[in-house]
């Protein structure tokens, strides 16, 4: 079941959801090369997605044609978050193509996600290193949350 505030991103924002199945078909077809995926949880649970669902738009206008949004749907939270090194909800993912450059987790100030996120998408940026190795196949340099 799709949440009221899943639904209206998907509906007001034209942001499509993604799960474990189209995943890889949308970051494969991000014209910008950077995508931007939202994992919101519960967002009775973690209120905080709402403040972030209102911010992410902003985000994508801001940084307009640079990144590509996504939301992620919640019954593929479980399934995904390994893969982009998610650890809280709700979380903004960057991404490269299939690499996860950054993770932004719970509410944060705007100066906040503009500096990372402009950071994250210089093109020197490293991948994220997750716990089992580099994402990429090749040693790069592990980001890190703050």
């Amino acid at each position: 079941m799709t949440s009221a505030l899943v639904r209206a991103l998907n509906e007001r924002s034209r942001l499509p959801l993604v799960d474990e199945t189209n995943i890889d078909a949308f970051l494969a077809l991000t014209a910008s090369e950077n995508a931007l995926l939202f994992f919101t949880g519960d967002p009775a649970k973690q209120p905080e997605a709402i403040d972030v669902a209102v911010i992410l738009p902003e985000l994508l206008l801001f940084f307009c044609g640079r990144l590509r949004g996504a939301v992620v749907r919640h019954t593929a939270e479980d399934k995904l978050k390994a893969r982009f090194n998610v650890v809280v909800m709700p979380s903004l993912v960057v991404t490269r193509r299939d690499k996860p450059l950054g993770v932004l987790g719970k509410i944060r100030d705007w100066s906040e996600y503009i500096a990372k996120i402009g950071a994250w998408l210089a093109p020197d940026a490293p991948v994220m290193m997750l716990p089992g190795g580099p994402v990429s196949g090749s040693p790069q340099t592990a980001k890190t949350r703050r």
